[in-house]
């Protein structure tokens, strides 16, 4: 992308009246505009107070104005920031009057993408920025704030430094072919390449959990009519979300519930009962049901323990293979739960499997959810006490380009011996270009122009 050579203007706080509303502007005449605004000359990183000035001369509003010259600014650029009343119409005119003075309005992003432009961020400092933005939890926006500080950039700088040396060394094998090279030689690289594959698995580890903490957990609860789907429901959102009554059907649409379980936003997701019914209304919610199984990050397959659980299991397994839309993955296998255990006397329940979830639901004497919570967080790639372990956040792409280089550095593994080196540094080229796509230092337009587009405007 080209540097820029214009000024910008957009609104930087949120939308709607607030008790102070902030006015950015970016670019080489950021400060013109300030003396414009203001009739003073503001000196860099001190706040002065203004009369804000319309075209007329006619006072706008009061406000904090902070001038930053280039580079020493968020953007690298020179900026200005009004810090007016909070009122949308009088942030809009504020606005109205810079684009009269030379500046235009931002696009989404486009503060960051400058800042991404002229390397005062890398670009998964830049999308830790719109993260922390949109974060739902404490964890997930302590994740992109670690991101923002670089967190997941340095490890990926890391691995790339190690990987770097070890496309010098095979290039130089490659160089002096003709001469006799010593065994030690191949050991190293063989060695080298694998302890980079399992410091690359590790990262990809963290990368996933990192993006699933940043998106969420979409679950779907399947069963036959009451099995217990919607007192589920109501026990892990801790209040009555659902109507339960024993009469089966109840349940005729999908209802959704967000909760949070250690930092990591789930959508629980309650269907109707999964069985052949001549009822209109029923049968369409089993057909929402089914197209739910499609959204999926994981499911939850629920039966009743004093029902033949193996036969429940197989159908509810079937119905799952026939409903998910083609490359659609779940992040796990179902979790099978079995409910109303307490309906099972000692010898029954020595007859579960025990790789089986066991719960009950019944008012007062809820068991097994805190296991089932546990269940939720590992196969989303979690576990209890998120913050603790220093996640950082990340995206879909990130997750993608890693994947990419796992492979990459995977089949340069084939090609270790001397006879093959150019296949393994071409390899090797292809995964550093990969590991580059992350932080921005190699990335097409068009993926930046996509990345930005997605921010907030004004930031």
């Amino acid at each position: 992308m080209p540097l820029p050579r214009d000024s910008i203007v957009a609104i930087a706080t949120a939308p709607g009246a607030g008790g102070v509303g902030v006015v950015r502007v970016s670019g080489p005449q950021a400060l013109h505009i300030a003396r414009a605004l203001s009739g003073k000359e503001l000196q860099p990183k001190q706040a002065r107070v203004a009369l804000i000035r319309d075209q007329h001369g006619a006072v706008l509003d009061q406000a904090l104005l902070l001038g930053f010259r280039a580079p020493a600014s968020f953007t690298g650029e020179d900026v200005l920031e009004v810090q007016a009343h909070g009122s949308p119409v009088m942030l809009n005119l504020i606005v109205q009057r810079c684009i009269a003075l030379g500046a235009r309005a931002a696009r989404p992003g486009e503060f960051s993408e400058r800042a991404f432009l002229n390397n005062k961020l890398d670009l998964t400092q830049a999308e830790a920025i719109a993260d922390l933005i949109a974060a739902g939890t404490e964890a997930s926006a302590r994740a992109a704030v670690r991101s923002l500080q670089g967190e997941f950039a340095s490890l990926v700088k890391q691995i790339l430094h190690r990987l770097i040396a070890l496309r010098t060394h095979i290039e130089a094998l490659i160089d002096f072919s003709d001469e006799d090279i010593q065994p030690k030689h191949v050991n190293y690289l063989a060695a080298s390449q694998a302890e980079l594959h399992q410091e690359l698995t590790q990262l990809l580890a963290r990368a996933r959990a990192g993006q699933r903490l940043r998106d969420g957990l979409y679950v779907v609860i399947l069963g036959a009519p009451n099995a217990g789907k919607s007192s589920l429901l109501n026990a892990m959102a801790q209040h009555e979300r659902a109507i339960v009554t024993a009469i089966p059907g109840t349940t005729r649409d999908v209802l959704r519930e967000q909760i949070e379980l250690d930092g990591l936003a789930v959508t629980l997701v309650d269907t109707a009962g999964l069985r052949q019914s001549s009822d209109p209304i029923e049968t369409e919610g089993i057909r929402r049901a089914k197209a739910e199984i499609s959204r999926a990050d994981l499911i939850l397959l629920l039966v009743a323990a004093n029902t033949a659980q193996a036969d429940s299991f197989a159908q509810l397994q079937a119905e799952i293979e026939q409903s998910v839309s083609t490359g659609h993955a779940l992040l796990a296998a179902p979790l099978r739960v079995l409910n109303k255990v307490d309906l099972l006397n000692a010898t029954e329940l020595d007859t579960l499997p025990e790789s089986d979830l066991r719960i009950c639901l019944q008012p007062g004497s809820e068991a097994g959810l805190e296991p089932l919570k546990a269940a939720l967080l590992l196969a989303a790639g979690l576990q209890t006490g998120l913050d603790s372990g220093g996640s950082f956040s990340a995206r879909a792409r990130h997750v993608h380009c890693l994947e990419s280089v796992q492979q990459h550095l995977q089949d340069s593994l084939q090609y270790a011996g001397l006879q093959h080196l150019e296949l393994a540094a071409e390899e090797l080229r292809l995964a550093q270009r990969g590991l580059a796509e992350i932080t921005g230092v190699f990335s097409a337009d068009d993926l930046l122009g996509q990345i930005f587009s997605s921010f907030c405007i004004g930031k």
